[in-house]
């Protein structure tokens, strides 16, 4: 059963930084579809990033420019580097694998 599990969120000022990180198990990761996505309460969970098994990104337009999703798959994982932050981007961050397996998700909080 393949699982993802996420880390590396937190609490940073606007401005700021975070890097987060999703780690597979199981196979073929390197032909699977990884998205990161965000859902803060009472709203629908959204797409924030998506990387095909090519290497070809997508981003939803408010991120664009300050976030970058990469994978590595000789070790089965996927990153977020999310840069100049603002208190748009708080919200639980979940880690997707071909659309149908989700992390536990991650918590990031933007605030002064």
């Amino acid at each position: 059963q393949v699982q993802l599990v996420e880390s590396g969120g937190g609490l940073v000022p606007p401005g700021g930084s975070l890097r987060l990180s999703c780690s597979a198990s199981g196979s073929l990761f390197s032909l699977s579809v990884l998205g990161w996505y965000r859902q803060v309460p009472g709203k629908q969970r959204e797409l924030v990033a998506r990387i095909e098994s090519d290497g070809t990104a997508t981003y939803v337009g408010s991120v664009k420019g300050r976030f970058t999703i990469s994978r590595d798959n000789a070790k089965n994982m996927v990153f977020l580097q999310m840069n100049s932050l603002n208190a748009e981007d708080t919200g639980v961050y979940y880690c997707n694998k071909d659309f149908r397996i989700w992390g536990q998700g991650t918590q990031v909080t933007v605030s002064s």
